[in-house]
């Protein structure tokens, strides 16, 4: 169980992940104190991250390669540029837009509280909870000014539609979702069944893939997942991302964590057939919807287990699977508000936030660790796995320690840091991935193309 100061170091994101103690003698750091620079360890967090998903991939590719385990090299400012991807995306140089003018902090008759809208229908389902039809940033200050926080929050999400209200870090303590969190490991997985252990091939000579061959069906949205995905694609996993018809992702999301994927849409209804053949020959599923959303579709880990014994299921929520919040929706930005971490970040005056997504972010590297080290565990003794995290369980070890004084060092430039491709989207430039290991990729091979364009099959099938 995570401390209330558990070290925000690699050391400490490798044993919640179960690696060996003795391989964090692999990994080598390039520190810049700039980098990510904010009252919290924000730039420690992001480092752990990282390095913990790099020295997974170095183990698992020893372990299909054969020979010592790669060194691992974690630099400061390729972790910051890739923790603020979104940011410095640019498509035929048009820079996109990360927040809809309703996702924001607003005022309210008792403090303050943080909505999210972006997609269309959360937009709908806040305007429907304050029975609004006029969608005006004015218009929707005013009803939000005449309630309390917590009554916008209950309303809010009655609605179907997501805002939290502004806590403190002792408030959030004390709440009973809070209590929850703090009770959860930072990775929690286990093992379901003892499935055969599932060969790995050798992977071939040139840069070193260690996930070359997997399959894995991305179910996942927004930002954490979609980051864990992009992840394996770069080393080297067979990534497919599907999606309902409707929503559609929202276009520019997808442009920055779309690489090394391809991408379809289905119904997991009306094409149900064409979903099971996928996972007749799946090696992993990632989902990242609220827990629970999924199981109506027999996408719960035990139904998955039953139908592909052998199977890696990772999941990633927003506030953990148990609570009173366990199965709500949530973002980065709502987290951050419900913490405490935008009152850290904030001013007297006004609520604050980190210097970047960093709970989606550093979750979705976590995730993709988490990933890594069951198909190696799995290599050595079978058995179906699931891993699960959630960024209220990140939140809660990048809180724990508290806030530090901003450090004076100037952000280093990012730079070095950003590649262009061209693409079916158009030319981009985006963060390259900061996943470094001896011999690994440092590239996706693949753009991201247009949404759910994809044919919903394997590379080869």
């Amino acid at each position: 169980m995570a401390s209330s100061a558990s070290p925000l170091d690699i050391a400490y994101a490798w044993e919640a992940l179960g690696g060996d103690p003795a391989l964090l003698a692999r990994v080598s750091s390039v520190v810049r104190e700039g980098a990510l620079r904010a009252r919290l360890p924000v730039r420690e967090l992001a480092h752990a991250c990282v390095g913990a998903c790099a020295l997974a991939a170095a183990e698992l590719a020893a372990v299909r390669r054969g020979g010592a385990v790669p060194g691992v090299t974690v630099d400061d400012g390729a972790v910051a540029a890739a923790f603020t991807s979104e940011r410095h995306l640019l498509v035929d140089g048009r820079a996109p837009v990360s927040f809809a003018p309703l996702s924001r902090f607003w005022r309210t008759a008792d403090g303050w509280v943080r909505t999210h809208a972006n997609y269309p229908h959360h937009r709908e389902r806040l305007l429907a909870a304050l029975d609004l039809t006029d969608g005006e940033v004015a218009t929707v200050a005013a009803a939000l000014a005449e309630r309390s926080a917590t009554e916008v929050e209950e309303a809010v999400y009655g609605a179907g539609g997501l805002a939290v209200a502004l806590r403190t870090p002792e408030r959030w303590a004390g709440h009973p979702q809070g209590v929850a969190v703090a009770r959860g490991p930072l990775v929690e997985g286990r093992r379901l069944d003892a499935a055969r252990a599932r060969a790995l091939s050798a992977v071939d000579a040139g840069p070193l893939l260690p996930a070359a061959g997997v399959r894995v069906l991305d179910l996942t949205r927004v930002i954490a997942g979609p980051v864990a995905t992009r992840t394996l694609a770069l080393l080297g996993a067979d990534v497919l991302r599907v999606d309902p018809p409707a929503p559609p992702e929202l276009a520019d999301q997808h442009a920055d964590t779309g690489f090394g994927k391809r991408s379809a849409v289905l119904d997991l209804v009306a094409d149900r057939g064409v979903f099971e053949e996928l996972l007749s020959s799946a090696d992993v599923v990632v989902t990242a919807y609220r827990p629970g959303a999924l199981d109506r579709f027999g996408l719960s880990p035990e139904a998955l287990a039953e139908r592909r014994p052998g199977l890696v299921v990772a999941q990633l929520s927003a506030w953990g699977g148990d609570g009173p919040w366990g199965a709500r929706r949530g973002f980065d930005s709502l987290v951050q508000a419900a913490t405490g971490i935008a009152t850290t970040e904030g001013t007297p005056s006004r609520p604050g936030a980190l210097p970047a997504q960093a709970l989606d972010h550093g979750t979705g590297y976590l995730l993709a660790a988490a990933v890594l080290r069951a198909l190696t565990e799995q290599s050595r003794v079978g058995g179906t796995r699931v891993v699960r995290l959630a960024l209220a369980r990140t939140a809660a070890w990048l809180t724990g320690g508290g806030p530090g004084a901003v450090p004076d060092a100037a952000p280093p430039a990012a730079d070095p840091w950003l590649g262009e491709a061209d693409s079916a989207l158009g030319r981009l430039r985006y963060a390259l991935p900061p996943v470094v290991f001896g011999g690994g990729p440092d590239d996706w091979a693949r753009p991201p193309g247009v949404w759910g364009a994809d044919d919903a099959r394997w590379a080869g099938g």
